[in-house]
């Protein structure tokens, strides 16, 4: 195995932007990626729709970030989400802003986007080596692979890791380098779910019924936190768009009492007073569902939520008077008892602290190793705030890396 420069672990998307970085610098590179192809996770972002960034003001969007920290701060302030813009333009892929503020590439997809990168990334001399499995260091300091021909080493002058989280742990990234790294003394907190979905103990009867349907146009909040997103009922809970931007709101609550209230406004654009009204008109012959439905305006799912409460709470909707029914749609709880599996949420909190970081995302303890990307202890919402950090990050790390082979 040819020994390069730099040794790249992980080639997702915070690897692959050191990569091309350290590359455009004269510095030889080589990818070392466990799987069979290279940015698994990234293209399965992009299947739906490659949400690379966000177009709202920078500072807006720094804050969105659960955990402030200044150093990857900075390096989203070097490389802003108009850099990573720029940078997809020059891969001949132009972006668009969607209506929410979104950024995404015309094509839509992730795949013309990776296609393009590969090939800038071979013709500027950068190396891969699939199916390597990184096992570690050596006492002198080299790093170990388990390869389809048996163990393997090298000894590069720097090495950056660049090992994501451990969602969607299929696609590559299991966080199994945990151990690796606080054998070495380096701080690693949990790595626990983000942007996920949450357990509800659901009647057999709502769960059949509504098991895949989306809530839309409701107001979700924990605490004073607010979200206007889908909420999707799942057979075991509940996730969505509108539940992964409180997600972590919810799992600290989960974590501290066992329990988390989300709570639901199924008509955030009628006042109490307006619903009182509405559901205070003579109802003839017309049956409490068809008054919800046609007269509060609620979609059957709503329904079915307001009446999967009333049997919790030991009641009938048709018992209630129009103030204190207008009052359960406008505010409706719904008991989270669990967070859904690691493996299954969007994206890792926790990793390696920031504390072990230095300026240049070289780790304080281990001479000439960076560390970038989700495997860093930091979070964030969708929206294209992953995608942006992970870059950022990537590109800090390479440069960093190049400051160190400098000196």
């Amino acid at each position: 195995m040819t020994t390069p420069d730099v040794a790249i672990i992980g080639a997702g998307p915070a690897g692959l932007i050191a990569a091309e970085t350290l590359a455009a610098a004269g510095r030889s590179v080589t990818v070392y990626e466990r799987m069979p192809s290279v940015a698994r996770k990234f293209l399965l972002a992009g299947r739906g729709g490659l949400n690379l960034t966000h177009s709202e003001p920078l500072e807006l969007f720094l804050s969105r970030y659960e955990i402030d920290q200044p150093v990857l701060r900075r390096a989203i302030e070097d490389f802003p989400p108009a850099a990573l813009r720029a940078w997809a333009e020059g891969l001949g892929e132009k972006t668009f802003v969607g209506t929410s503020g979104r950024v995404f590439p015309e094509a839509f997809k992730a795949s013309p986007l990776l296609r393009a990168w590969l090939r800038r990334l071979n013709d500027t001399g950068v190396k891969f080596a699939l199916r390597h499995l990184w096992l570690g260091w050596k006492d002198d300091g080299s790093l170990m692979f388990l390869t389809p021909d048996g163990d393997s080493s090298i000894n590069p002058r720097a090495s950056i890791l660049a090992l994501g989280g451990a969602s969607w742990p299929r696609l590559g990234s299991d966080g199994s380098w945990r151990g690796l790294l606080i054998a070495r003394d380096i701080h690693v907190t949990d790595l626990r779910p983000a942007n996920c979905g949450f357990t509800v103990a659901w009647s057999d009867v709502f769960r059949d019924r509504f098991e895949g349907q989306p809530l839309k146009a409701a107001v979700l909040s924990c605490g004073v936190r607010t979200s206007r997103g889908e909420m999707v009922i799942t057979r075991t809970g509940i996730e969505g768009g509108g539940v992964y931007a409180l997600s972590t709101a919810l799992r600290d609550e989960l974590l501290e009492h066992g329990y988390a209230v989300l709570n639901v406004d199924l008509r955030p654009d009628l006042s109490i007073s307006d619903l009182i009204q509405r559901l205070s008109l003579p109802r003839q012959k017309r049956t409490l569902t068809t008054v919800l439905r046609k007269a509060a305006g609620l979609s059957p799912i709503a329904i079915g939520l307001l009446q999967e409460g009333a049997v919790r709470k030991g009641d009938r909707l048709a018992d209630l008077s129009p103030g204190l029914l207008a009052e359960r749609i406008r505010k409706l709880p719904i008991e989270l008892n669990g967070v859904a599996s690691l493996g299954r949420a969007i994206s890792t909190a926790g990793g390696v602290a920031f504390d072990d970081i230095d300026e240049n995302f070289m780790l304080r303890k281990l001479h000439g190793v960076a560390a970038a990307g989700e495997m860093l202890d930091w979070e964030a919402p969708t929206g294209g705030y992953l995608l942006q950090a992970s870059f950022a990050s990537g590109v800090a790390a390479a440069n960093g890396v190049l400051r160190y082979l400098a000196r």
